[in-house]
């Protein structure tokens, strides 16, 4: 190999590994906090039965990723590149909501499944959340939801209750949007325990 060109060479190695040490997006990390969003009101007067909530949640494929995403156009998402869930939704929002109805119903008055040893469970609750994203300009998260309750002994078809809950967001930032999330999942607990 000629001078000149071990010399073309040494100056061109600095330039490729400048290219290839730039700096990567830093990652924000946010979670569905344990407490409620808003003040809980006193637990409700109900006929005391303990009701178990599948821990097998249907969510939409948006949500099976942890990355948060807003809407894009009539029907994408967009992932926010560098906003990640600390806990994947699929395993946090169970969690919120059994403690959310346990909250609003009483202690004691509900498990996420399967109830411990010795709970007699009188009513077991499905969840499916259909939609839970922003629009697009990040003004108002959308939580479509819906539930149905079969008794521990089946003796009739179970009744599907259905909710559209809209958050309206404080501001465009992450950290809104993330709390939206969770305020969303107060509200639906709330739905829940004051259905007919």
């Amino acid at each position: 190999m000629k001078r000149r060109d071990t010399l073309i060479l040494a100056g061109l190695v600095p330039l490729l590994l400048v290219g290839c040490a730039s700096t990567p997006t830093p990652t924000h990390w946010y979670e569905l906090k344990s407490a409620p969003p808003e003040a809980s009101p006193a637990a409700r007067a109900g006929d005391g039965t303990v009701w178990e909530l599948s821990g097998r949640m249907r969510l939409p494929g948006t949500l099976e990723r942890d990355t948060l995403v807003v809407a894009s156009g009539a029907a994408g998402v967009v992932p926010l590149e560098g906003h990640r869930w600390v806990e994947p939704l699929r395993d946090s929002i169970p969690v919120r909501l059994a403690a959310d109805l346990a909250l609003l119903r009483g202690e004691g008055l509900v498990w996420l499944s399967p109830a411990p040893p010795g709970v007699s469970v009188a009513r077991r609750l499905r969840v499916e959340i259909d939609t839970l994203v922003a629009d697009e300009a990040r003004q108002a998260l959308r939580m479509r939801a819906r539930w149905w309750f079969t008794l521990a002994t089946p003796t009739t078809a179970p009744t599907m209750e259905t909710a559209d809950i809209q958050i309206e967001l404080p501001d465009r930032s992450v950290d809104a949007l993330a709390a939206a999330h969770r305020l969303a999942i107060w509200r639906l607990a709330q739905r829940i325990t004051t259905a007919p």
